[in-house]
């Protein structure tokens, strides 16, 4: 019998990939030195390898061991602020490790490979909100260290499938939040960076407000424009990009997103409103490395996988992110 292998399986994404696939009945072992996830993140039907992926012997006999036909490697540092103070921990973890990775893949005829790519490849786009929306063919020009890091890994992954036969899936995700509807995961952790997971927590009192980083950018309202995919629909689209490999797809390069871009005003209003809360909201200046406007035209995901997203809507996602917030300092 083949297996799955979900590298960072105990994190955000990689923990609702490794529920979707034990969902359908998929046989599961994650990876994962739990440097940041948590093991009640992953579900009790797949099997957990404390292990670095970075340590290609290691991985090459994981990989053997439990007859692995398809890896999702979602093991990385993801902040682009904070690639800016570390740019060497991130080359190391999302470049030289995915490297690493790759190598035990061919070692052991691993025959398939989804990456977790991101946006902050992308070029920045040119100033006004309607040109905030990029395709797959949009230039790759990463402002911050995080972004190269990937499209680094991208290279990495390019170069070896096309030498070796491997078939590949490059996801590029854009702002994913939410949690999974029935709460068996969420994003883990008080110190959260990502908008909508700050705003929740603002909402439920575990921290003392929101900070707006530029409110003079050109949009509409002077603050960032993202497009926001809820994480649910994110993990089908991994299990859609396996599926498409294993039929005889070779190589996918997709955005993932809704191609609808909501601000950061936006995104604090709909908070409020979704969860009946009032809270405090700074202005503060802008950070390193974020771009006015970045927008997935993401028909090509449709096209190509049979994609349709269930949770479209930036109130469904702060909804399943509220309610992800009030479970956590219960369990």
């Amino acid at each position: 019998m083949t297996t799955t292998l979900v590298t960072g399986g105990a994190g955000f994404i990689g923990s609702h990939v490794a529920h979707g696939l034990v969902d359908r009945g998929e046989e599961v072992v994650v990876v994962d030195n739990l440097s940041t996830g948590v093991r009640t993140a992953i579900p009790s039907r797949a099997h957990l390898i404390a292990a670095d992926v970075g340590d290609e012997v290691r991985m090459a006999s994981v990989l053997r061991q439990y007859n692995v036909d398809t890896v999702f490697h979602f093991a990385a540092s993801i902040v682009p602020s904070e690639s800016y103070a570390d740019p060497a921990g991130y080359y190391l973890n999302n470049t030289v490790k995915t490297l690493a990775l790759v190598s035990a893949c061919l070692r052991a005829g691993v025959k398939r490979f989804v990456f977790s790519s991101t946006a902050a490849v992308y070029a920045e786009p040119a100033a006004g909100l309607s040109a905030g929306v990029v395709d797959e063919a949009h230039p790759t020009r990463p402002s911050s260290p995080y972004g190269a890091s990937k499209l680094m890994a991208e290279r990495i992954l390019t170069d070896a499938a096309a030498a070796s036969g491997l078939s590949f899936a490059i996801l590029r995700y854009f702002n994913v939040a939410g949690a999974d509807p029935a709460s068996r995961t969420g994003q883990s952790g008080r110190r959260a960076t990502h908008l909508v997971q700050v705003c929740a927590q603002a909402a439920l009192g575990l921290r003392d407000g929101v900070d707006i980083f530029g409110s003079d950018y050109p949009t509409p309202d002077g603050t960032c424009v993202r497009d926001y995919i809820h994480v649910s629909d994110l993990a089908d689209v991994h299990v859609r990009a396996m599926d498409s490999l294993r039929g005889g797809e070779t190589r996918l390069l997709l955005n993932c997103g809704y191609g609808a871009g909501h601000s950061v005003r936006d995104v604090i209003e709909a908070t409020r409103r979704v969860s009946g809360v009032d809270f405090r909201v700074r202005e503060a200046a802008r950070r390193p490395g974020d771009v006015a406007a970045l927008v997935a035209r993401a028909d090509l995901v449709r096209e190509r996988l049979g994609w349709r997203p269930q949770h479209e809507s930036l109130d469904k996602i702060i909804a399943h992110t509220l309610a992800w917030e009030r479970r956590v300092p219960a369990a």
